[in-house]
């Protein structure tokens, strides 16, 4: 590819029940698979000197030697094994096992990006599935039951108070972490701009809580925060459910948007391919760059379609464009 881009992040969706790792792992091998299946480089050549074979003619006047140009074979890959052995694919914020949604990963320059990416104020948002009338011990529906209560009196004008309270409070937690003065006119500007938070590691953040769907005794909640955990989220539903005089468990938790990356940008299992994530990589720049000129509507660049070419000319294309920049990203990580 004629250009490079400095940051390679994509996301893809991680499935519950399933460990991140095993999700990075999965992208690696079919990274490995597509990079080691391209034609190798010609064994290098070296210099040896072999014994001429003398003839029955010949009067045995000793060893003659030769120098001949032979392959290295110790560079054949069914000697060394194969070319690629290891890719790095680094992984942002995590997930745990039983959560899903929004993972964003980085190749080759992408993981030095994932880091200094979440030192910025980057919020997260969540989907939390919610049930009344019950407490565990690890706050999820699976957990070992401690106590069950009712739930009638519960209704959604009350939940929406308790929600507004809490979102009070943590708005009052993100300014004191900020670590500007709120009578200043840099803190005006920056809370004009939305850019108002926590400086490097705090405690957990809501930024954004409320309630789009109620049927009790199940409920899901719409939640945007920083510097969480799945296991910190849980325990807000469960806080939920005391202040209502109840208890509750969290019966799922599904991350829909991290940092600049949705849903609509996350690759299913089946494209966890070369080509879909080279793909997801150029468009991850391209918004990046559209959002920039945002600003001047006039200057928005048209979007280009691909119907004249073909579905295989496209495939082939995606493939061997994806197969060089995931060998460029390997050589610029290993250097």
């Amino acid at each position: 590819m004629a250009t490079a881009f400095h940051f390679c992040l994509f996301c893809v969706y991680k499935p519950s029940g399933v460990h991140w790792k095993l999700v990075r792992d999965s992208i690696e091998t079919n990274l490995l698979k597509v990079l080691n299946a391209t034609p190798s480089q010609p064994l290098p050549q070296e210099v040896r000197f072999l014994a001429q074979p003398s003839t029955e003619t010949e009067a045995p006047k000793g060893l003659t030697l030769s120098a001949t140009s032979v392959p290295v074979l110790s560079k054949h890959p069914l000697v060394s094994g194969p070319e690629f052995q290891n890719i790095q694919v680094g992984v942002g914020h995590r997930l745990d096992a039983f959560s899903s949604g929004v993972l964003v990963l980085g190749v080759g320059n992408g993981n030095k990006t994932l880091n200094d990416l979440y030192r910025t104020r980057v919020t997260r948002d969540y989907t939390l599935e919610g049930e009344f009338g019950t407490a565990t011990d690890d706050f999820t529906h699976t957990g070992g039951v401690v106590e069950r209560s009712t739930y009638e009196h519960i209704t959604q004008d009350k939940l929406e108070r308790v929600l507004a309270m809490l979102e009070g409070a943590n708005q009052k937690a993100l300014l004191m972490y900020s670590n500007v003065d709120m009578r200043s006119q840099e803190a005006y500007e920056m809370a004009v701009q939305g850019l108002l938070g926590p400086e490097g590691k705090s405690a957990p953040i809501l930024t954004g809580l409320r309630c789009i769907h109620f049927q009790p005794p199940n409920f899901i909640l719409e939640v945007q925060c920083l510097n969480e955990t799945q296991k910190y989220l849980r325990k807000v539903v469960h806080e939920i459910g005391l202040e209502l005089r109840s208890t509750a468990v969290c019966k799922g938790i599904r991350r829909t948007r991290d940092g600049l990356f949705t849903l609509q940008d996350a690759l299913t299992r089946h494209h966890w391919t070369a080509a879909d994530i080279t793909q997801a990589i150029r468009q991850y720049h391209s918004s990046k760059k559209h959002r920039k000129r945002s600003q001047s509507p006039a200057k928005k660049p048209a979007l280009k379609t691909s119907e004249d070419v073909t579905a295989t000319q496209q495939n082939e294309a995606n493939e061997e464009a994806a197969v060089g920049k995931i060998k460029k990203l390997v050589a610029e990580t290993r250097s």
